[in-house]
């Protein structure tokens, strides 16, 4: 019997990398998963794997409470809601972006790193307390320390960081908020829109991959998977019943060695 045999769960970001990632695992430890994507082109294959498909923009908070919906249809409930999808900036300095721009992707970078996880949490809440569930977010290495991104992913995540602590008290006891931290991963993370990164993918680059592989204590790049078994830690009542408010981190040692 798998770790998350019966567990009714919610993923977001499930198209491609770590969210990916995770809803294999949750899969192969026995949870049923509604998958967050945004594009018509991850379905099938998600179908087929054994997920369900909920498809739209975690930046409303129609698509939080699609998913939930469909959770509890399904399945009777909500064991968990992971809150994964996210953007990254590229490192895009201030300078290089004008007002106009600077506020449009900060909309876009805040709508979908913080508030689609405060959407999540808002939508599941009843089925959650409940269950007596949980809510996990997917952080970064740059919830602790500057240099992981630019400005607006920096602070969107130094945002989401302090969002898991205030949720773990107001939600306390009966809901537990926690958070994962991976660090340098090989993922296919895009920008935003407004800063012309929809179609850019992080690991397109090598030199890039090569680069962050060098601040890494253990010397490389992480897989997706690599993560996933902290989601099923927190997602678990049975391993990780007295956690809340935590984020881990998962990024090579790179935030002890800086």
């Amino acid at each position: 019997m798998g770790r998350l045999a019966g567990y009714r769960t919610v993923v977001t970001g499930a198209g491609s990398g770590i969210g990916r990632a995770i809803v294999r695992r949750y899969l192969a430890e026995g949870a049923h998963v509604a998958a967050v994507v945004r594009s018509q082109d991850d379905v099938a294959a998600l179908n087929a794997e054994g997920a369900l498909t909920v498809l739209g923009d975690v930046s409303l908070y129609e698509t939080a409470e699609s998913a939930v919906a469909t959770a509890v249809e399904q399945w009777g409930g909500l064991d968990a809601y992971v809150a994964n999808a996210g953007l990254w900036d590229f490192h895009k300095r201030i300078e290089k972006q004008s007002p106009a721009q600077l506020h449009a992707a900060y909309r876009e970078v805040f709508g979908v790193n913080l508030l689609g996880a405060l959407y999540g949490a808002r939508a599941a809440l009843g089925a959650l307390r409940q269950s007596r569930g949980s809510v996990i977010v997917s952080g970064s290495n740059a919830c602790f320390r500057a240099g992981g991104g630019g400005a607006l992913y920096t602070a969107s995540k130094f945002a989401l960081r302090g969002l898991v602590l205030q949720l773990a008290r107001e939600l306390a006891p009966d809901v537990r908020v926690n958070g994962v931290a991976p660090g340098a991963t090989d993922t296919g993370i895009s920008g935003p829109a407004a800063l012309g990164q929809r179609g850019h993918a992080m690991n397109a680059d090598p030199a890039r991959m090569a680069v962050m592989a060098d601040h890494m204590l253990l010397g490389r790049v992480s897989a997706p998977e690599e993560h996933a078994s902290l989601y099923v830690l927190l997602a678990s009542r049975e391993e990780s019943s007295y956690v809340t408010g935590a984020m881990l981190l998962s990024d090579g040692g790179l935030t002890i060695s800086t």
